[in-house]
């Protein structure tokens, strides 16, 4: 009998595999999770989900023995910034997310997943200043061409899209810049605490206005809300285990099964429009998409032979 342990072909540690397939499988179920939420407004659900991520992390941090690394985090005020930084780019991130898929937008939002290795390419040639390999020009240049059909042919600008991409690329861009400093379960804590009192701020607005949505009246969308927050941090740390496991540009393969779910759930759940013009955009993305990973495998291959 073989142990999970065991590396698969080409020396991929299976348990790393198990648990990046099972990171992406979560993340591409997600629209099923939120599409339950559609009734309250998508920065409620952001609120919520800040404030009981925190409390997840809050609680767990002991437990998992991370709360002086928590605590080391705090007391570092240039790292305090970055994760603050990237706590509201991530929260952005989050809004838009959800404004797509309980908008019945799925399919823009999977569209959004599939451009963002794209700007992390651009980011790193304009930002990081590094030098990039032919393929990944090719994905760039199949990349806006794609953004340029969806504004010409389809007749407006894919703003979900761009801004998920967007908000995620500038996202991983600062997490890069803090390195590994920060462990995942300490940063998300001080990233959602960054963001607590704009969350507790607006959720009070809501309250005093009463025009909160997911309240106590309401116990079933009240308990989905709280469990939101959970459910980000527990597939953050399921994701830190597979990226402590497996070469990057594995993983970087594998990421491309959470917006391949989501397409598949906004085509076949929840029955979003495909048109000619929009499957022509999905297309050029699929093709930029083709030349990262031909080039991610090719790096995966070298690393190997050295």
């Amino acid at each position: 009998m073989t142990s999970s342990t065991q590396p698969l072909a080409d020396g991929i540690d299976r348990s790393g595999f198990a648990l990046g397939l099972g990171a992406y499988l979560l993340w591409g179920a997600f629209p099923l999770f939120f599409a339950l939420l559609a009734s309250v407004g998508s920065l409620e659900i952001v609120a919520h989900r800040a404030i009981w991520g925190l409390v997840f992390c809050l609680a767990a941090l002991p437990v998992l023995g991370r709360w002086r690394e928590f605590v080391s985090l705090l007391r570092d005020r240039r790292i305090t910034a970055a994760l603050a930084i990237a706590g509201y780019l991530v929260a952005a991130n989050w809004t838009i997310y959800v404004y797509g898929v309980t908008s019945g937008r799925t399919l823009d939002a999977a569209l959004g997943y599939f451009i963002n290795p794209i700007v992390t390419v651009i980011l790193a040639v304009l930002v990081l200043g590094e030098r990039i390999r032919p393929l990944q020009w090719g994905a760039v240049v199949f990349g806006a061409l794609a953004v340029i059909v969806l504004v010409v042919a389809y007749g407006e600008v894919p703003y979900i899209a761009l801004g998920l991409a967007a908000s995620f690329g500038l996202y991983s861009l600062v997490k890069k810049q803090v390195g590994p400093k920060a462990g995942p379960l300490p940063g998300m804590a001080v990233e959602t605490l960054a963001i607590l009192p704009l969350a507790a701020l607006y959720l009070g607005y809501l309250a005093s206005a009463g025009s909160i949505s997911g309240g106590l009246d309401r116990p079933g969308i009240f308990a989905l809300l709280v469990i939101s927050g959970p459910i980000t941090a527990i597939v953050l740390m399921i994701f830190a285990g597979a990226a402590r496991r497996l070469p990057l540009a594995f993983l970087g393969l594998l990421q491309y099964i959470t917006p391949a779910i989501q397409m598949g759930i906004g085509i076949l759940v929840f029955h979003e429009p495909l048109p000619p013009e929009r499957l022509a955009g999905f297309a050029l993305v699929w093709i930029a998409i083709s030349l990262l990973i031909a080039d991610s495998a090719r790096s995966l291959r070298r690393s190997r032979t050295r």
